[in-house]
């Protein structure tokens, strides 16, 4: 039995808005992708897709620098050089006239945000353990989740009443809001002991020493698999619904609805992990993301597109099971790593998040006509991940054995 860990609610609350400024640039910039790529030049509407994977790319990357460095200079230093590039980045986005210039704004914005999605997940590691981490992980994800709920719709608002470059503006006040919140009311969550001394072998000794722990590399695969398949999803969900299923004005609250469904799942899992536990809670939602996918792929193996009722039934289903994911899986991820908590905690964001842009490429590629390849993707990497969750049983079954 885990001994009982305070909840700090404004804790709580702050990490979710530090993790949420990753959401409010994905997900509010959506509805005006269209519009963006047409006063940008672009001709081929499955390039816009590009300004939603390339900001994981620079989020994945900005992982590997900024985890470990917090790990010698602490978290809120971490943070504040974070939010001084996704200003540049936001900038450099609004100003320019180039396409190829955006995606390096976007890229740049991924690098800055991932100083505080990481610091996020990493301060939490450092004040909680266990299954308590998973519980405190799953309930800021649950208020995080908010953010998909309304961003569309807000950024929707935004373009349709002040022109798409309104919604990066919102955006950088929005971030900046939450930045003097961070730096007024979070102390440091790094002991003074707990510092590692800086050295350029920082990042190899600590990539070496996440290697040994082979739950944080088979569960950072789990989540890199997982993550793709979903940003697929999130690349491609508007030329789902406003081209495939010709519901445009309807796009935000359709995507609201599935977000809503994450949400509920998230908040089921802080309520039910510290009981029967992350690893099982996790291995569940795994079997139910391939049955719900590969049911899809039967049903549907012709690529005609079902009606938009069955549709969202099926996303709610998937989504629902990724709900019990991203909190455990990034916990149990963690839980061997408390030693090494920043650089950890980089390195499992940067191998989930890289891995999970090709994918999206790639698969989002194949969803022009038809959301068939969408859930085909979700059937072979859920497959994948069943199989890694199988292995590390039985890893662990022998090392307890031994």
């Amino acid at each position: 039995m885990q001994k009982q860990q305070d909840l700090k609610v404004e804790f709580i609350f702050l990490m979710a808005a530090l993790m949420s400024t990753v959401a409010v640039s994905i997900d509010a910039l959506l509805p005006a992708l269209p519009e963006i790529g047409s006063s940008l030049g672009v001709v081929n509407p499955n390039h816009n897709q590009l300004l939603i994977t390339m900001i994981f790319l620079g989020l994945g990357f900005g992982q590997l620098i900024f985890g470990p460095l917090s790990d010698s200079f602490g978290r809120k230093p971490i943070v504040y050089v974070g939010f001084v590039l996704f200003i540049i980045a936001s900038i450099i986005c609004v100003t320019t006239e180039s396409f190829e210039m955006m995606i390096f704004g976007r890229v740049l914005q991924g690098v800055g945000l991932s100083s505080p999605r990481t610091m996020a997940i990493t301060m939490i590691r450092d004040s909680y353990r266990g299954n308590y981490m998973a519980k405190i992980i799953s309930m800021v994800v649950m208020i995080f989740i908010l953010v998909p709920v309304i961003a569309p719709a807000f950024g929707q608002f935004l373009w349709v009443q002040y022109g798409w470059k309104s919604i990066f503006h919102v955006n950088l006040f929005i971030g900046i809001l939450i930045m003097i919140w961070f730096w007024k009311r979070q102390p440091e969550t790094l002991k003074k002991e707990n510092k590692i001394r800086y050295s350029p072998r920082i990042f190899i000794d600590g990539t070496k020493e996440f290697m040994k722990h082979k739950n944080s590399v088979g569960f950072t695969l789990v989540s890199g698999f997982i993550t793709g398949s979903f940003m697929v999803y999130l690349s491609t969900s508007q030329q789902i619904f406003e081209k495939q299923y010709h519901m445009a004005e309807m796009f935000p609250y359709i995507f609201a609805s599935l977000a809503i469904s994450v949400g509920f799942a998230t908040f089921m899992n802080s309520r039910l992990v510290v009981k029967y536990g992350m690893w099982r809670i996790a291995f569940t939602a795994t079997v139910a993301y391939v049955l719900i996918s590969l049911l899809y792929v039967v049903l549907f193996s012709s690529g005609v597109n079902p009606r938009i009722e069955i549709l969202i039934g099926f996303f709610a289903l998937q989504f629902f099971a990724i709900g019990f994911l991203f909190g455990n899986l990034r916990a149990l991820a963690m839980e061997p790593l408390g030693h090494i908590a920043g650089i950890g905690a980089a390195i499992n964001g940067f191998f989930s998040t890289v891995m999970a842009v090709p994918i999206a490429n790639y698969i989002g590629g194949f969803v022009t006509d038809s959301v068939l390849p969408l859930f085909i993707g979700f059937s072979i990497f859920g497959i994948l991940s069943v199989i890694i969750f199988i292995v590390l049983k039985r890893y662990n079954e022998r090392v307890a054995i031994n």
